[in-house]
C-alpha cells in the first residue's frame, strides 16, 4: 500500500534521520535554520525513493511542501509549555496528509505490494524503535525526575542503555504477539519488573518509581497495541 510506503518514509525522515542537534537548531533559529530545509529535502527524497515511480512525482513534492508548512507552523507557534501538544499536532497533521494522499491514490494499481506483509512488519518494527522512544519521552516530559532523584539509582549505567533496552523489549513483545506466543509478553513483563524495580526499591523514591512504572507500561502498551493492529 502507498500508505505504508509513505509512513515508512516519514518514520525514517522524522525520527531516524533527524539528529537532536537538528531539532535544537530548528527550535532556536526557526525558519532561518538550514536544517529545516535539509529535513524537508530528506522527506521528499525518501518519498520518491520508496514510491519509485516517476509518474507519481507530485506525491513526493506534496509531501515535501506540506511537511515544510506543518513544521514551520509548529516552530512558529510552539513554546516551552505547548511543546508536547505541538509535537502530537505535528505528527497527526503529517499522518493526515499521507492518509489523504493514499485515499486519493486508490485509482493507482499497486498490486505488487498488496500481499507483502513484510512491509507492514518493517513499518511496525521501525515505529517501535526511535519514534516510540520519542513519543514516550514527550508524554513523560512533564514528570521527568530531578537529577538528585535519578542519581539514586544511576550508579554505573551504560550510555543510552535505557533507550536500547526499551527498543529491544518492544521489538520482542511485538515478535511474541505476531507469532501468537502471548506468554512471552508475560515473561518480558516479569523479567523487567524483577531487574528494574529492585533498583527502585533501593532508591526509596516514590516519584521516581511512579515515573519508571508509567514509562514501562507505556512502552509495553504501545508494543502490544502495535502487535494487535498488525494482526
Amino acid at each position: 500500500m502507498i500508505f505504508n510506503l509513505l509512513i515508512l518514509a516519514h518514520l525514517l525522515g522524522d525520527f531516524i534521520l533527524q539528529p537532536n542537534s537538528w531539532v535544537s537548531d530548528k527550535e532556536n533559529r526557526k525558519l532561518k535554520s538550514k536544517y529545516l530545509y535539509f529535513h524537508v529535502l530528506i522527506h521528499t527524497v525518501l518519498s520518491f525513493v520508496f514510491l519509485w515511480n516517476i509518474e507519481l512525482w507530485w506525491i513526493p513534492a506534496l509531501v515535501g511542501i506540506s511537511h515544510f508548512i506543518i513544521d514551520s507552523a509548529k516552530l512558529q507557534f510552539q513554546n516551552v509549555k505547548t511543546k508536547k501538544r505541538w509535537f502530537f499536532i505535528d505528527q497527526i497533521l503529517h499522518i493526515a496528509v499521507i492518509a489523504g494522499i493514499a485515499f486519493y491514490c486508490n485509482e493507482f494499481n499497486f498490486e505488487f505490494l498488496k500481499d507483502q506483509n513484510y512491509l507492514k512488519i518493517v513499518v511496525a518494527a521501525l515505529f517501535l524503535t526511535a519514534p516510540t522512544s520519542i513519543i514516550i519521552r514527550t508524554l513523560l516530559s512533564s514528570w521527568t525526575p530531578v537529577a538528585e532523584e535519578q542519581s539514586n539509582i544511576q550508579t554505573e549505567s551504560l550510555s543510552s542503555a535505557g533507550k536500547y533496552i526499551g527498543i529491544l523489549e518492544r521489538l520482542l513483545v511485538f515478535t511474541f504477539i505476531i507469532v501468537n506466543h502471548w506468554e512471552g509478553v508475560g515473561f518480558m513483563v516479569a523479567a523487567k519488573s524483577v531487574f528494574r524495580f529492585s533498583d527502585l526499591a533501593q532508591a526509596k523514591q516514590r516519584k521516581l518509581t511512579e515515573y519508571v512504572l508509567i514509562g514501562t507500561l507505556l512502552s509495553f502498551g504501545m508494543a502490544v497495541l502495535t502487535g494487535i493492529l498488525f494482526k
